[in-house]
């Protein structure tokens, strides 16, 4: 007999999916135009955007008007960009806050901070191989297998510095490591609960547990979610 979470689960993604947008950059001059960097989702009152900080560019080409924004699916006409500005970054929790001018988007709620259990049946939503195939969001199911320490992997050893190593002795938090395959394309996908849509954290792509699984470059159906409880403490930082 299937579970209520799981007889909610079609409704819930109908609703879900209304506020899933891709984060991307716009350079007119470029081919293609518009590079797909992530996935983010409207939180508040609909102008504000959480998605990974790793998918925000550390610059953009200001000489030649590159803007940084989300990326919606207009069905048969493709897609269209909307700018957005950049006014809140966590780097410690790999989270960052967009904010768009004219009309809102449906809003995703954010849950508790104790909401999410261990053993707990929850899903994602977001786009895991970008515009390759269109602009089309996907939900995958996953199931909270443990709350554990997070490590954040250094691309060489050479980054492995005295200062990032007590940062991270000094500052360990946990991260919920899920029984589900996440892809790059979906860094920033909210992760919510299958009956009340209501988000409990924010997927990552770059967070490995012990650095012994390369979730990025070869997926091993474990993935890593950062709890919402991050996402509500960078909402509440005055912008930048």
């Amino acid at each position: 007999m299937a579970s209520a979470a799981a007889q909610d689960l079609p409704r819930t993604v109908a609703q879900v999916k209304r506020s899933i947008v891709g984060i991307g950059t716009m350079l007119k001059t470029r081919q293609p135009a518009i590079v797909f960097t992530g996935t983010g989702f409207a939180v508040g009152d609909g102008l504000s955007i959480i998605t990974n900080a790793h998918v925000i560019p550390e610059r953009l080409d200001a000489a030649r008007m590159e803007e940084i924004g989300i990326v919606v699916g207009n069905g048969a006409e493709g897609v269209s960009f909307r700018p957005a500005r950049l006014v809140g970054l966590d780097r410690e929790h790999d989270l960052a806050h967009l904010r768009l001018e004219g009309p809102a988007l449906p809003a995703l709620s954010l849950g508790a901070d104790d909401a999410a259990a261990e053993g707990q049946a929850l899903a994602f939503t977001g786009y895991p191989l970008g515009m390759r195939l269109g602009l089309h969001a996907a939900t995958h199911r996953a199931l909270l297998a443990a709350i554990v320490p997070v490590v954040r992997p250094s691309l060489n050893s050479r980054q492995l510095d005295a200062r990032v190593i007590a940062q991270l002795q000094r500052r360990p938090f946990a991260i919920y490591q899920l029984d589900g395959t996440a892809y790059p394309g979906n860094s920033g996908s909210p992760l919510y609960d299958p009956a009340s849509g209501a988000v409990v954290g924010v997927i990552n792509a770059v967070f490995l547990k012990g650095l012994r699984e390369h979730a990025v470059s070869d997926p091993s159906g474990i993935a890593y979610a950062i709890p919402v409880r991050h996402v509500r403490e960078l909402l509440l930082r005055k912008p930048q």
